[in-house]
Protein backbone atom coordinates (compact mmCIF):
# COMPACT_ATOMS: atom_id res chain seq x y z
CA UNK A 1 0.00 0.00 0.00
CA UNK A 2 2.75 2.29 0.91
CA UNK A 3 4.42 1.97 -3.27
CA UNK A 4 0.89 2.80 -4.60
CA UNK A 5 0.52 5.75 -2.25
CA UNK A 6 3.98 6.75 -3.14
CA UNK A 7 3.59 6.66 -7.15
CA UNK A 8 0.50 8.07 -7.05
CA UNK A 9 1.76 11.85 -7.01
CA UNK A 10 4.80 10.61 -9.15
CA UNK A 11 2.83 9.37 -11.57
CA UNK A 12 0.36 13.18 -11.32
CA UNK A 13 3.48 14.95 -11.85
CA UNK A 14 5.05 12.71 -14.23
CA UNK A 15 2.33 12.54 -16.88
CA UNK A 16 2.17 16.68 -17.22
CA UNK A 17 6.15 16.28 -17.94
CA UNK A 18 5.92 13.66 -20.42
CA UNK A 19 3.13 15.64 -22.01
CA UNK A 20 4.84 19.54 -21.86
CA UNK A 21 7.93 17.32 -23.24
CA UNK A 22 6.39 16.84 -26.56
CA UNK A 23 5.53 20.52 -26.79
CA UNK A 24 10.27 20.51 -26.28
CA UNK A 25 10.22 17.76 -28.98
CA UNK A 26 8.02 19.68 -31.70
CA UNK A 27 9.67 22.63 -31.23
CA UNK A 28 13.08 21.16 -31.81
CA UNK A 29 12.08 19.44 -35.05
CA UNK A 30 10.96 22.71 -36.27
CA UNK A 31 14.22 24.71 -35.81
CA UNK A 32 15.94 21.71 -37.77
CA UNK A 33 13.70 22.09 -40.05
CA UNK A 34 14.60 25.93 -41.00
CA UNK A 35 18.34 24.92 -40.39
CA UNK A 36 18.28 22.61 -43.10
CA UNK A 37 16.22 24.31 -45.24
CA UNK A 38 13.98 21.20 -46.15
CA UNK A 39 11.08 19.90 -44.90
CA UNK A 40 11.80 16.51 -42.16
CA UNK A 41 9.32 13.42 -41.40
CA UNK A 42 7.49 13.88 -38.27
CA UNK A 43 9.33 12.17 -35.27
CA UNK A 44 8.15 9.46 -33.44
CA UNK A 45 9.31 10.41 -30.40
CA UNK A 46 6.73 13.53 -30.32
CA UNK A 47 4.00 10.72 -30.21
CA UNK A 48 5.34 8.60 -27.93
CA UNK A 49 5.85 11.76 -25.08
CA UNK A 50 2.29 13.03 -25.82
CA UNK A 51 0.31 9.54 -25.14
CA UNK A 52 2.91 8.62 -22.29
CA UNK A 53 1.70 11.29 -20.36
CA UNK A 54 -2.00 10.52 -21.28
CA UNK A 55 -1.08 7.45 -19.95
CA UNK A 56 0.60 8.43 -16.63
CA UNK A 57 -1.99 10.84 -15.91
CA UNK A 58 -4.82 7.87 -16.15
CA UNK A 59 -2.67 5.38 -14.24
CA UNK A 60 -2.54 7.88 -11.48
CA UNK A 61 -6.32 8.22 -11.59
CA UNK A 62 -6.51 4.11 -11.68
CA UNK A 63 -4.26 3.71 -8.89
CA UNK A 64 -5.31 6.50 -6.69
CA UNK A 65 -9.18 5.00 -6.96
CA UNK A 66 -7.94 1.30 -6.16
CA UNK A 67 -6.13 2.58 -3.19
CA UNK A 68 -8.90 5.00 -1.73
CA UNK A 69 -11.02 2.03 -2.27
CA UNK A 70 -8.84 -0.48 -0.03
CA UNK A 71 -8.25 2.03 2.63
CA UNK A 72 -11.85 2.49 2.71
CA UNK A 73 -12.38 -1.24 2.66
CA UNK A 74 -9.65 -1.83 5.59
CA UNK A 75 -10.23 0.68 7.85
CA UNK A 76 -14.15 1.12 7.53
CA UNK A 77 -15.28 2.83 10.49
CA UNK A 78 -11.57 3.11 12.17
CA UNK A 79 -10.50 5.28 9.49
CA UNK A 80 -10.35 8.59 12.12
CA UNK A 81 -8.21 6.42 14.83
CA UNK A 82 -5.56 5.67 12.44
CA UNK A 83 -3.23 8.95 11.18
CA UNK A 84 -1.14 6.70 8.55
CA UNK A 85 -4.50 5.98 6.75
CA UNK A 86 -6.25 9.02 7.55
CA UNK A 87 -3.09 11.17 5.85
CA UNK A 88 -3.13 8.73 3.04
CA UNK A 89 -6.35 8.89 2.36
CA UNK A 90 -6.12 13.02 2.45
CA UNK A 91 -3.13 13.07 0.41
CA UNK A 92 -4.29 10.25 -2.64
CA UNK A 93 -7.46 12.21 -2.56
CA UNK A 94 -6.02 15.53 -3.25
CA UNK A 95 -3.73 14.35 -5.71
CA UNK A 96 -6.66 12.67 -7.36
CA UNK A 97 -8.33 16.50 -7.70
CA UNK A 98 -5.10 17.76 -9.62
CA UNK A 99 -5.30 15.00 -11.61
CA UNK A 100 -8.67 16.28 -12.89
CA UNK A 101 -6.98 19.64 -13.97
CA UNK A 102 -4.12 17.47 -15.72
CA UNK A 103 -6.06 14.82 -17.83
CA UNK A 104 -7.52 17.05 -19.13
CA UNK A 105 -4.38 19.21 -20.83
CA UNK A 106 -3.10 15.54 -20.80
CA UNK A 107 -5.33 15.04 -23.66
CA UNK A 108 -5.41 18.20 -25.54
CA UNK A 109 -1.54 17.98 -26.01
CA UNK A 110 -2.29 14.32 -27.83
CA UNK A 111 -4.81 16.36 -29.50
CA UNK A 112 -2.49 18.96 -30.92
CA UNK A 113 0.73 16.38 -31.39
CA UNK A 114 -2.13 14.83 -34.29
CA UNK A 115 -2.98 17.36 -35.91
CA UNK A 116 0.76 19.18 -36.05
CA UNK A 117 1.67 16.30 -37.40
CA UNK A 118 0.03 17.20 -41.16
CA UNK A 119 1.49 20.80 -40.97
CA UNK A 120 4.42 21.72 -42.95
CA UNK A 121 6.98 24.45 -41.00
CA UNK A 122 7.36 27.95 -42.91
CA UNK A 123 10.80 27.10 -44.09
CA UNK A 124 11.31 31.30 -44.19
CA UNK A 125 13.80 32.20 -46.94
CA UNK A 126 15.98 29.24 -48.25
Amino acid sequence: MLVAALSVPLLTVAGPAASLHSEDIENDWAHRQQDACRHMPFPNAEYVAAWAGLALGLAAVVVGVVLIKRIRRQYRDRLGDSWPAILTYISVFLFLCLNVLTVPMELITVYVTHSNAGSLVNLGDC
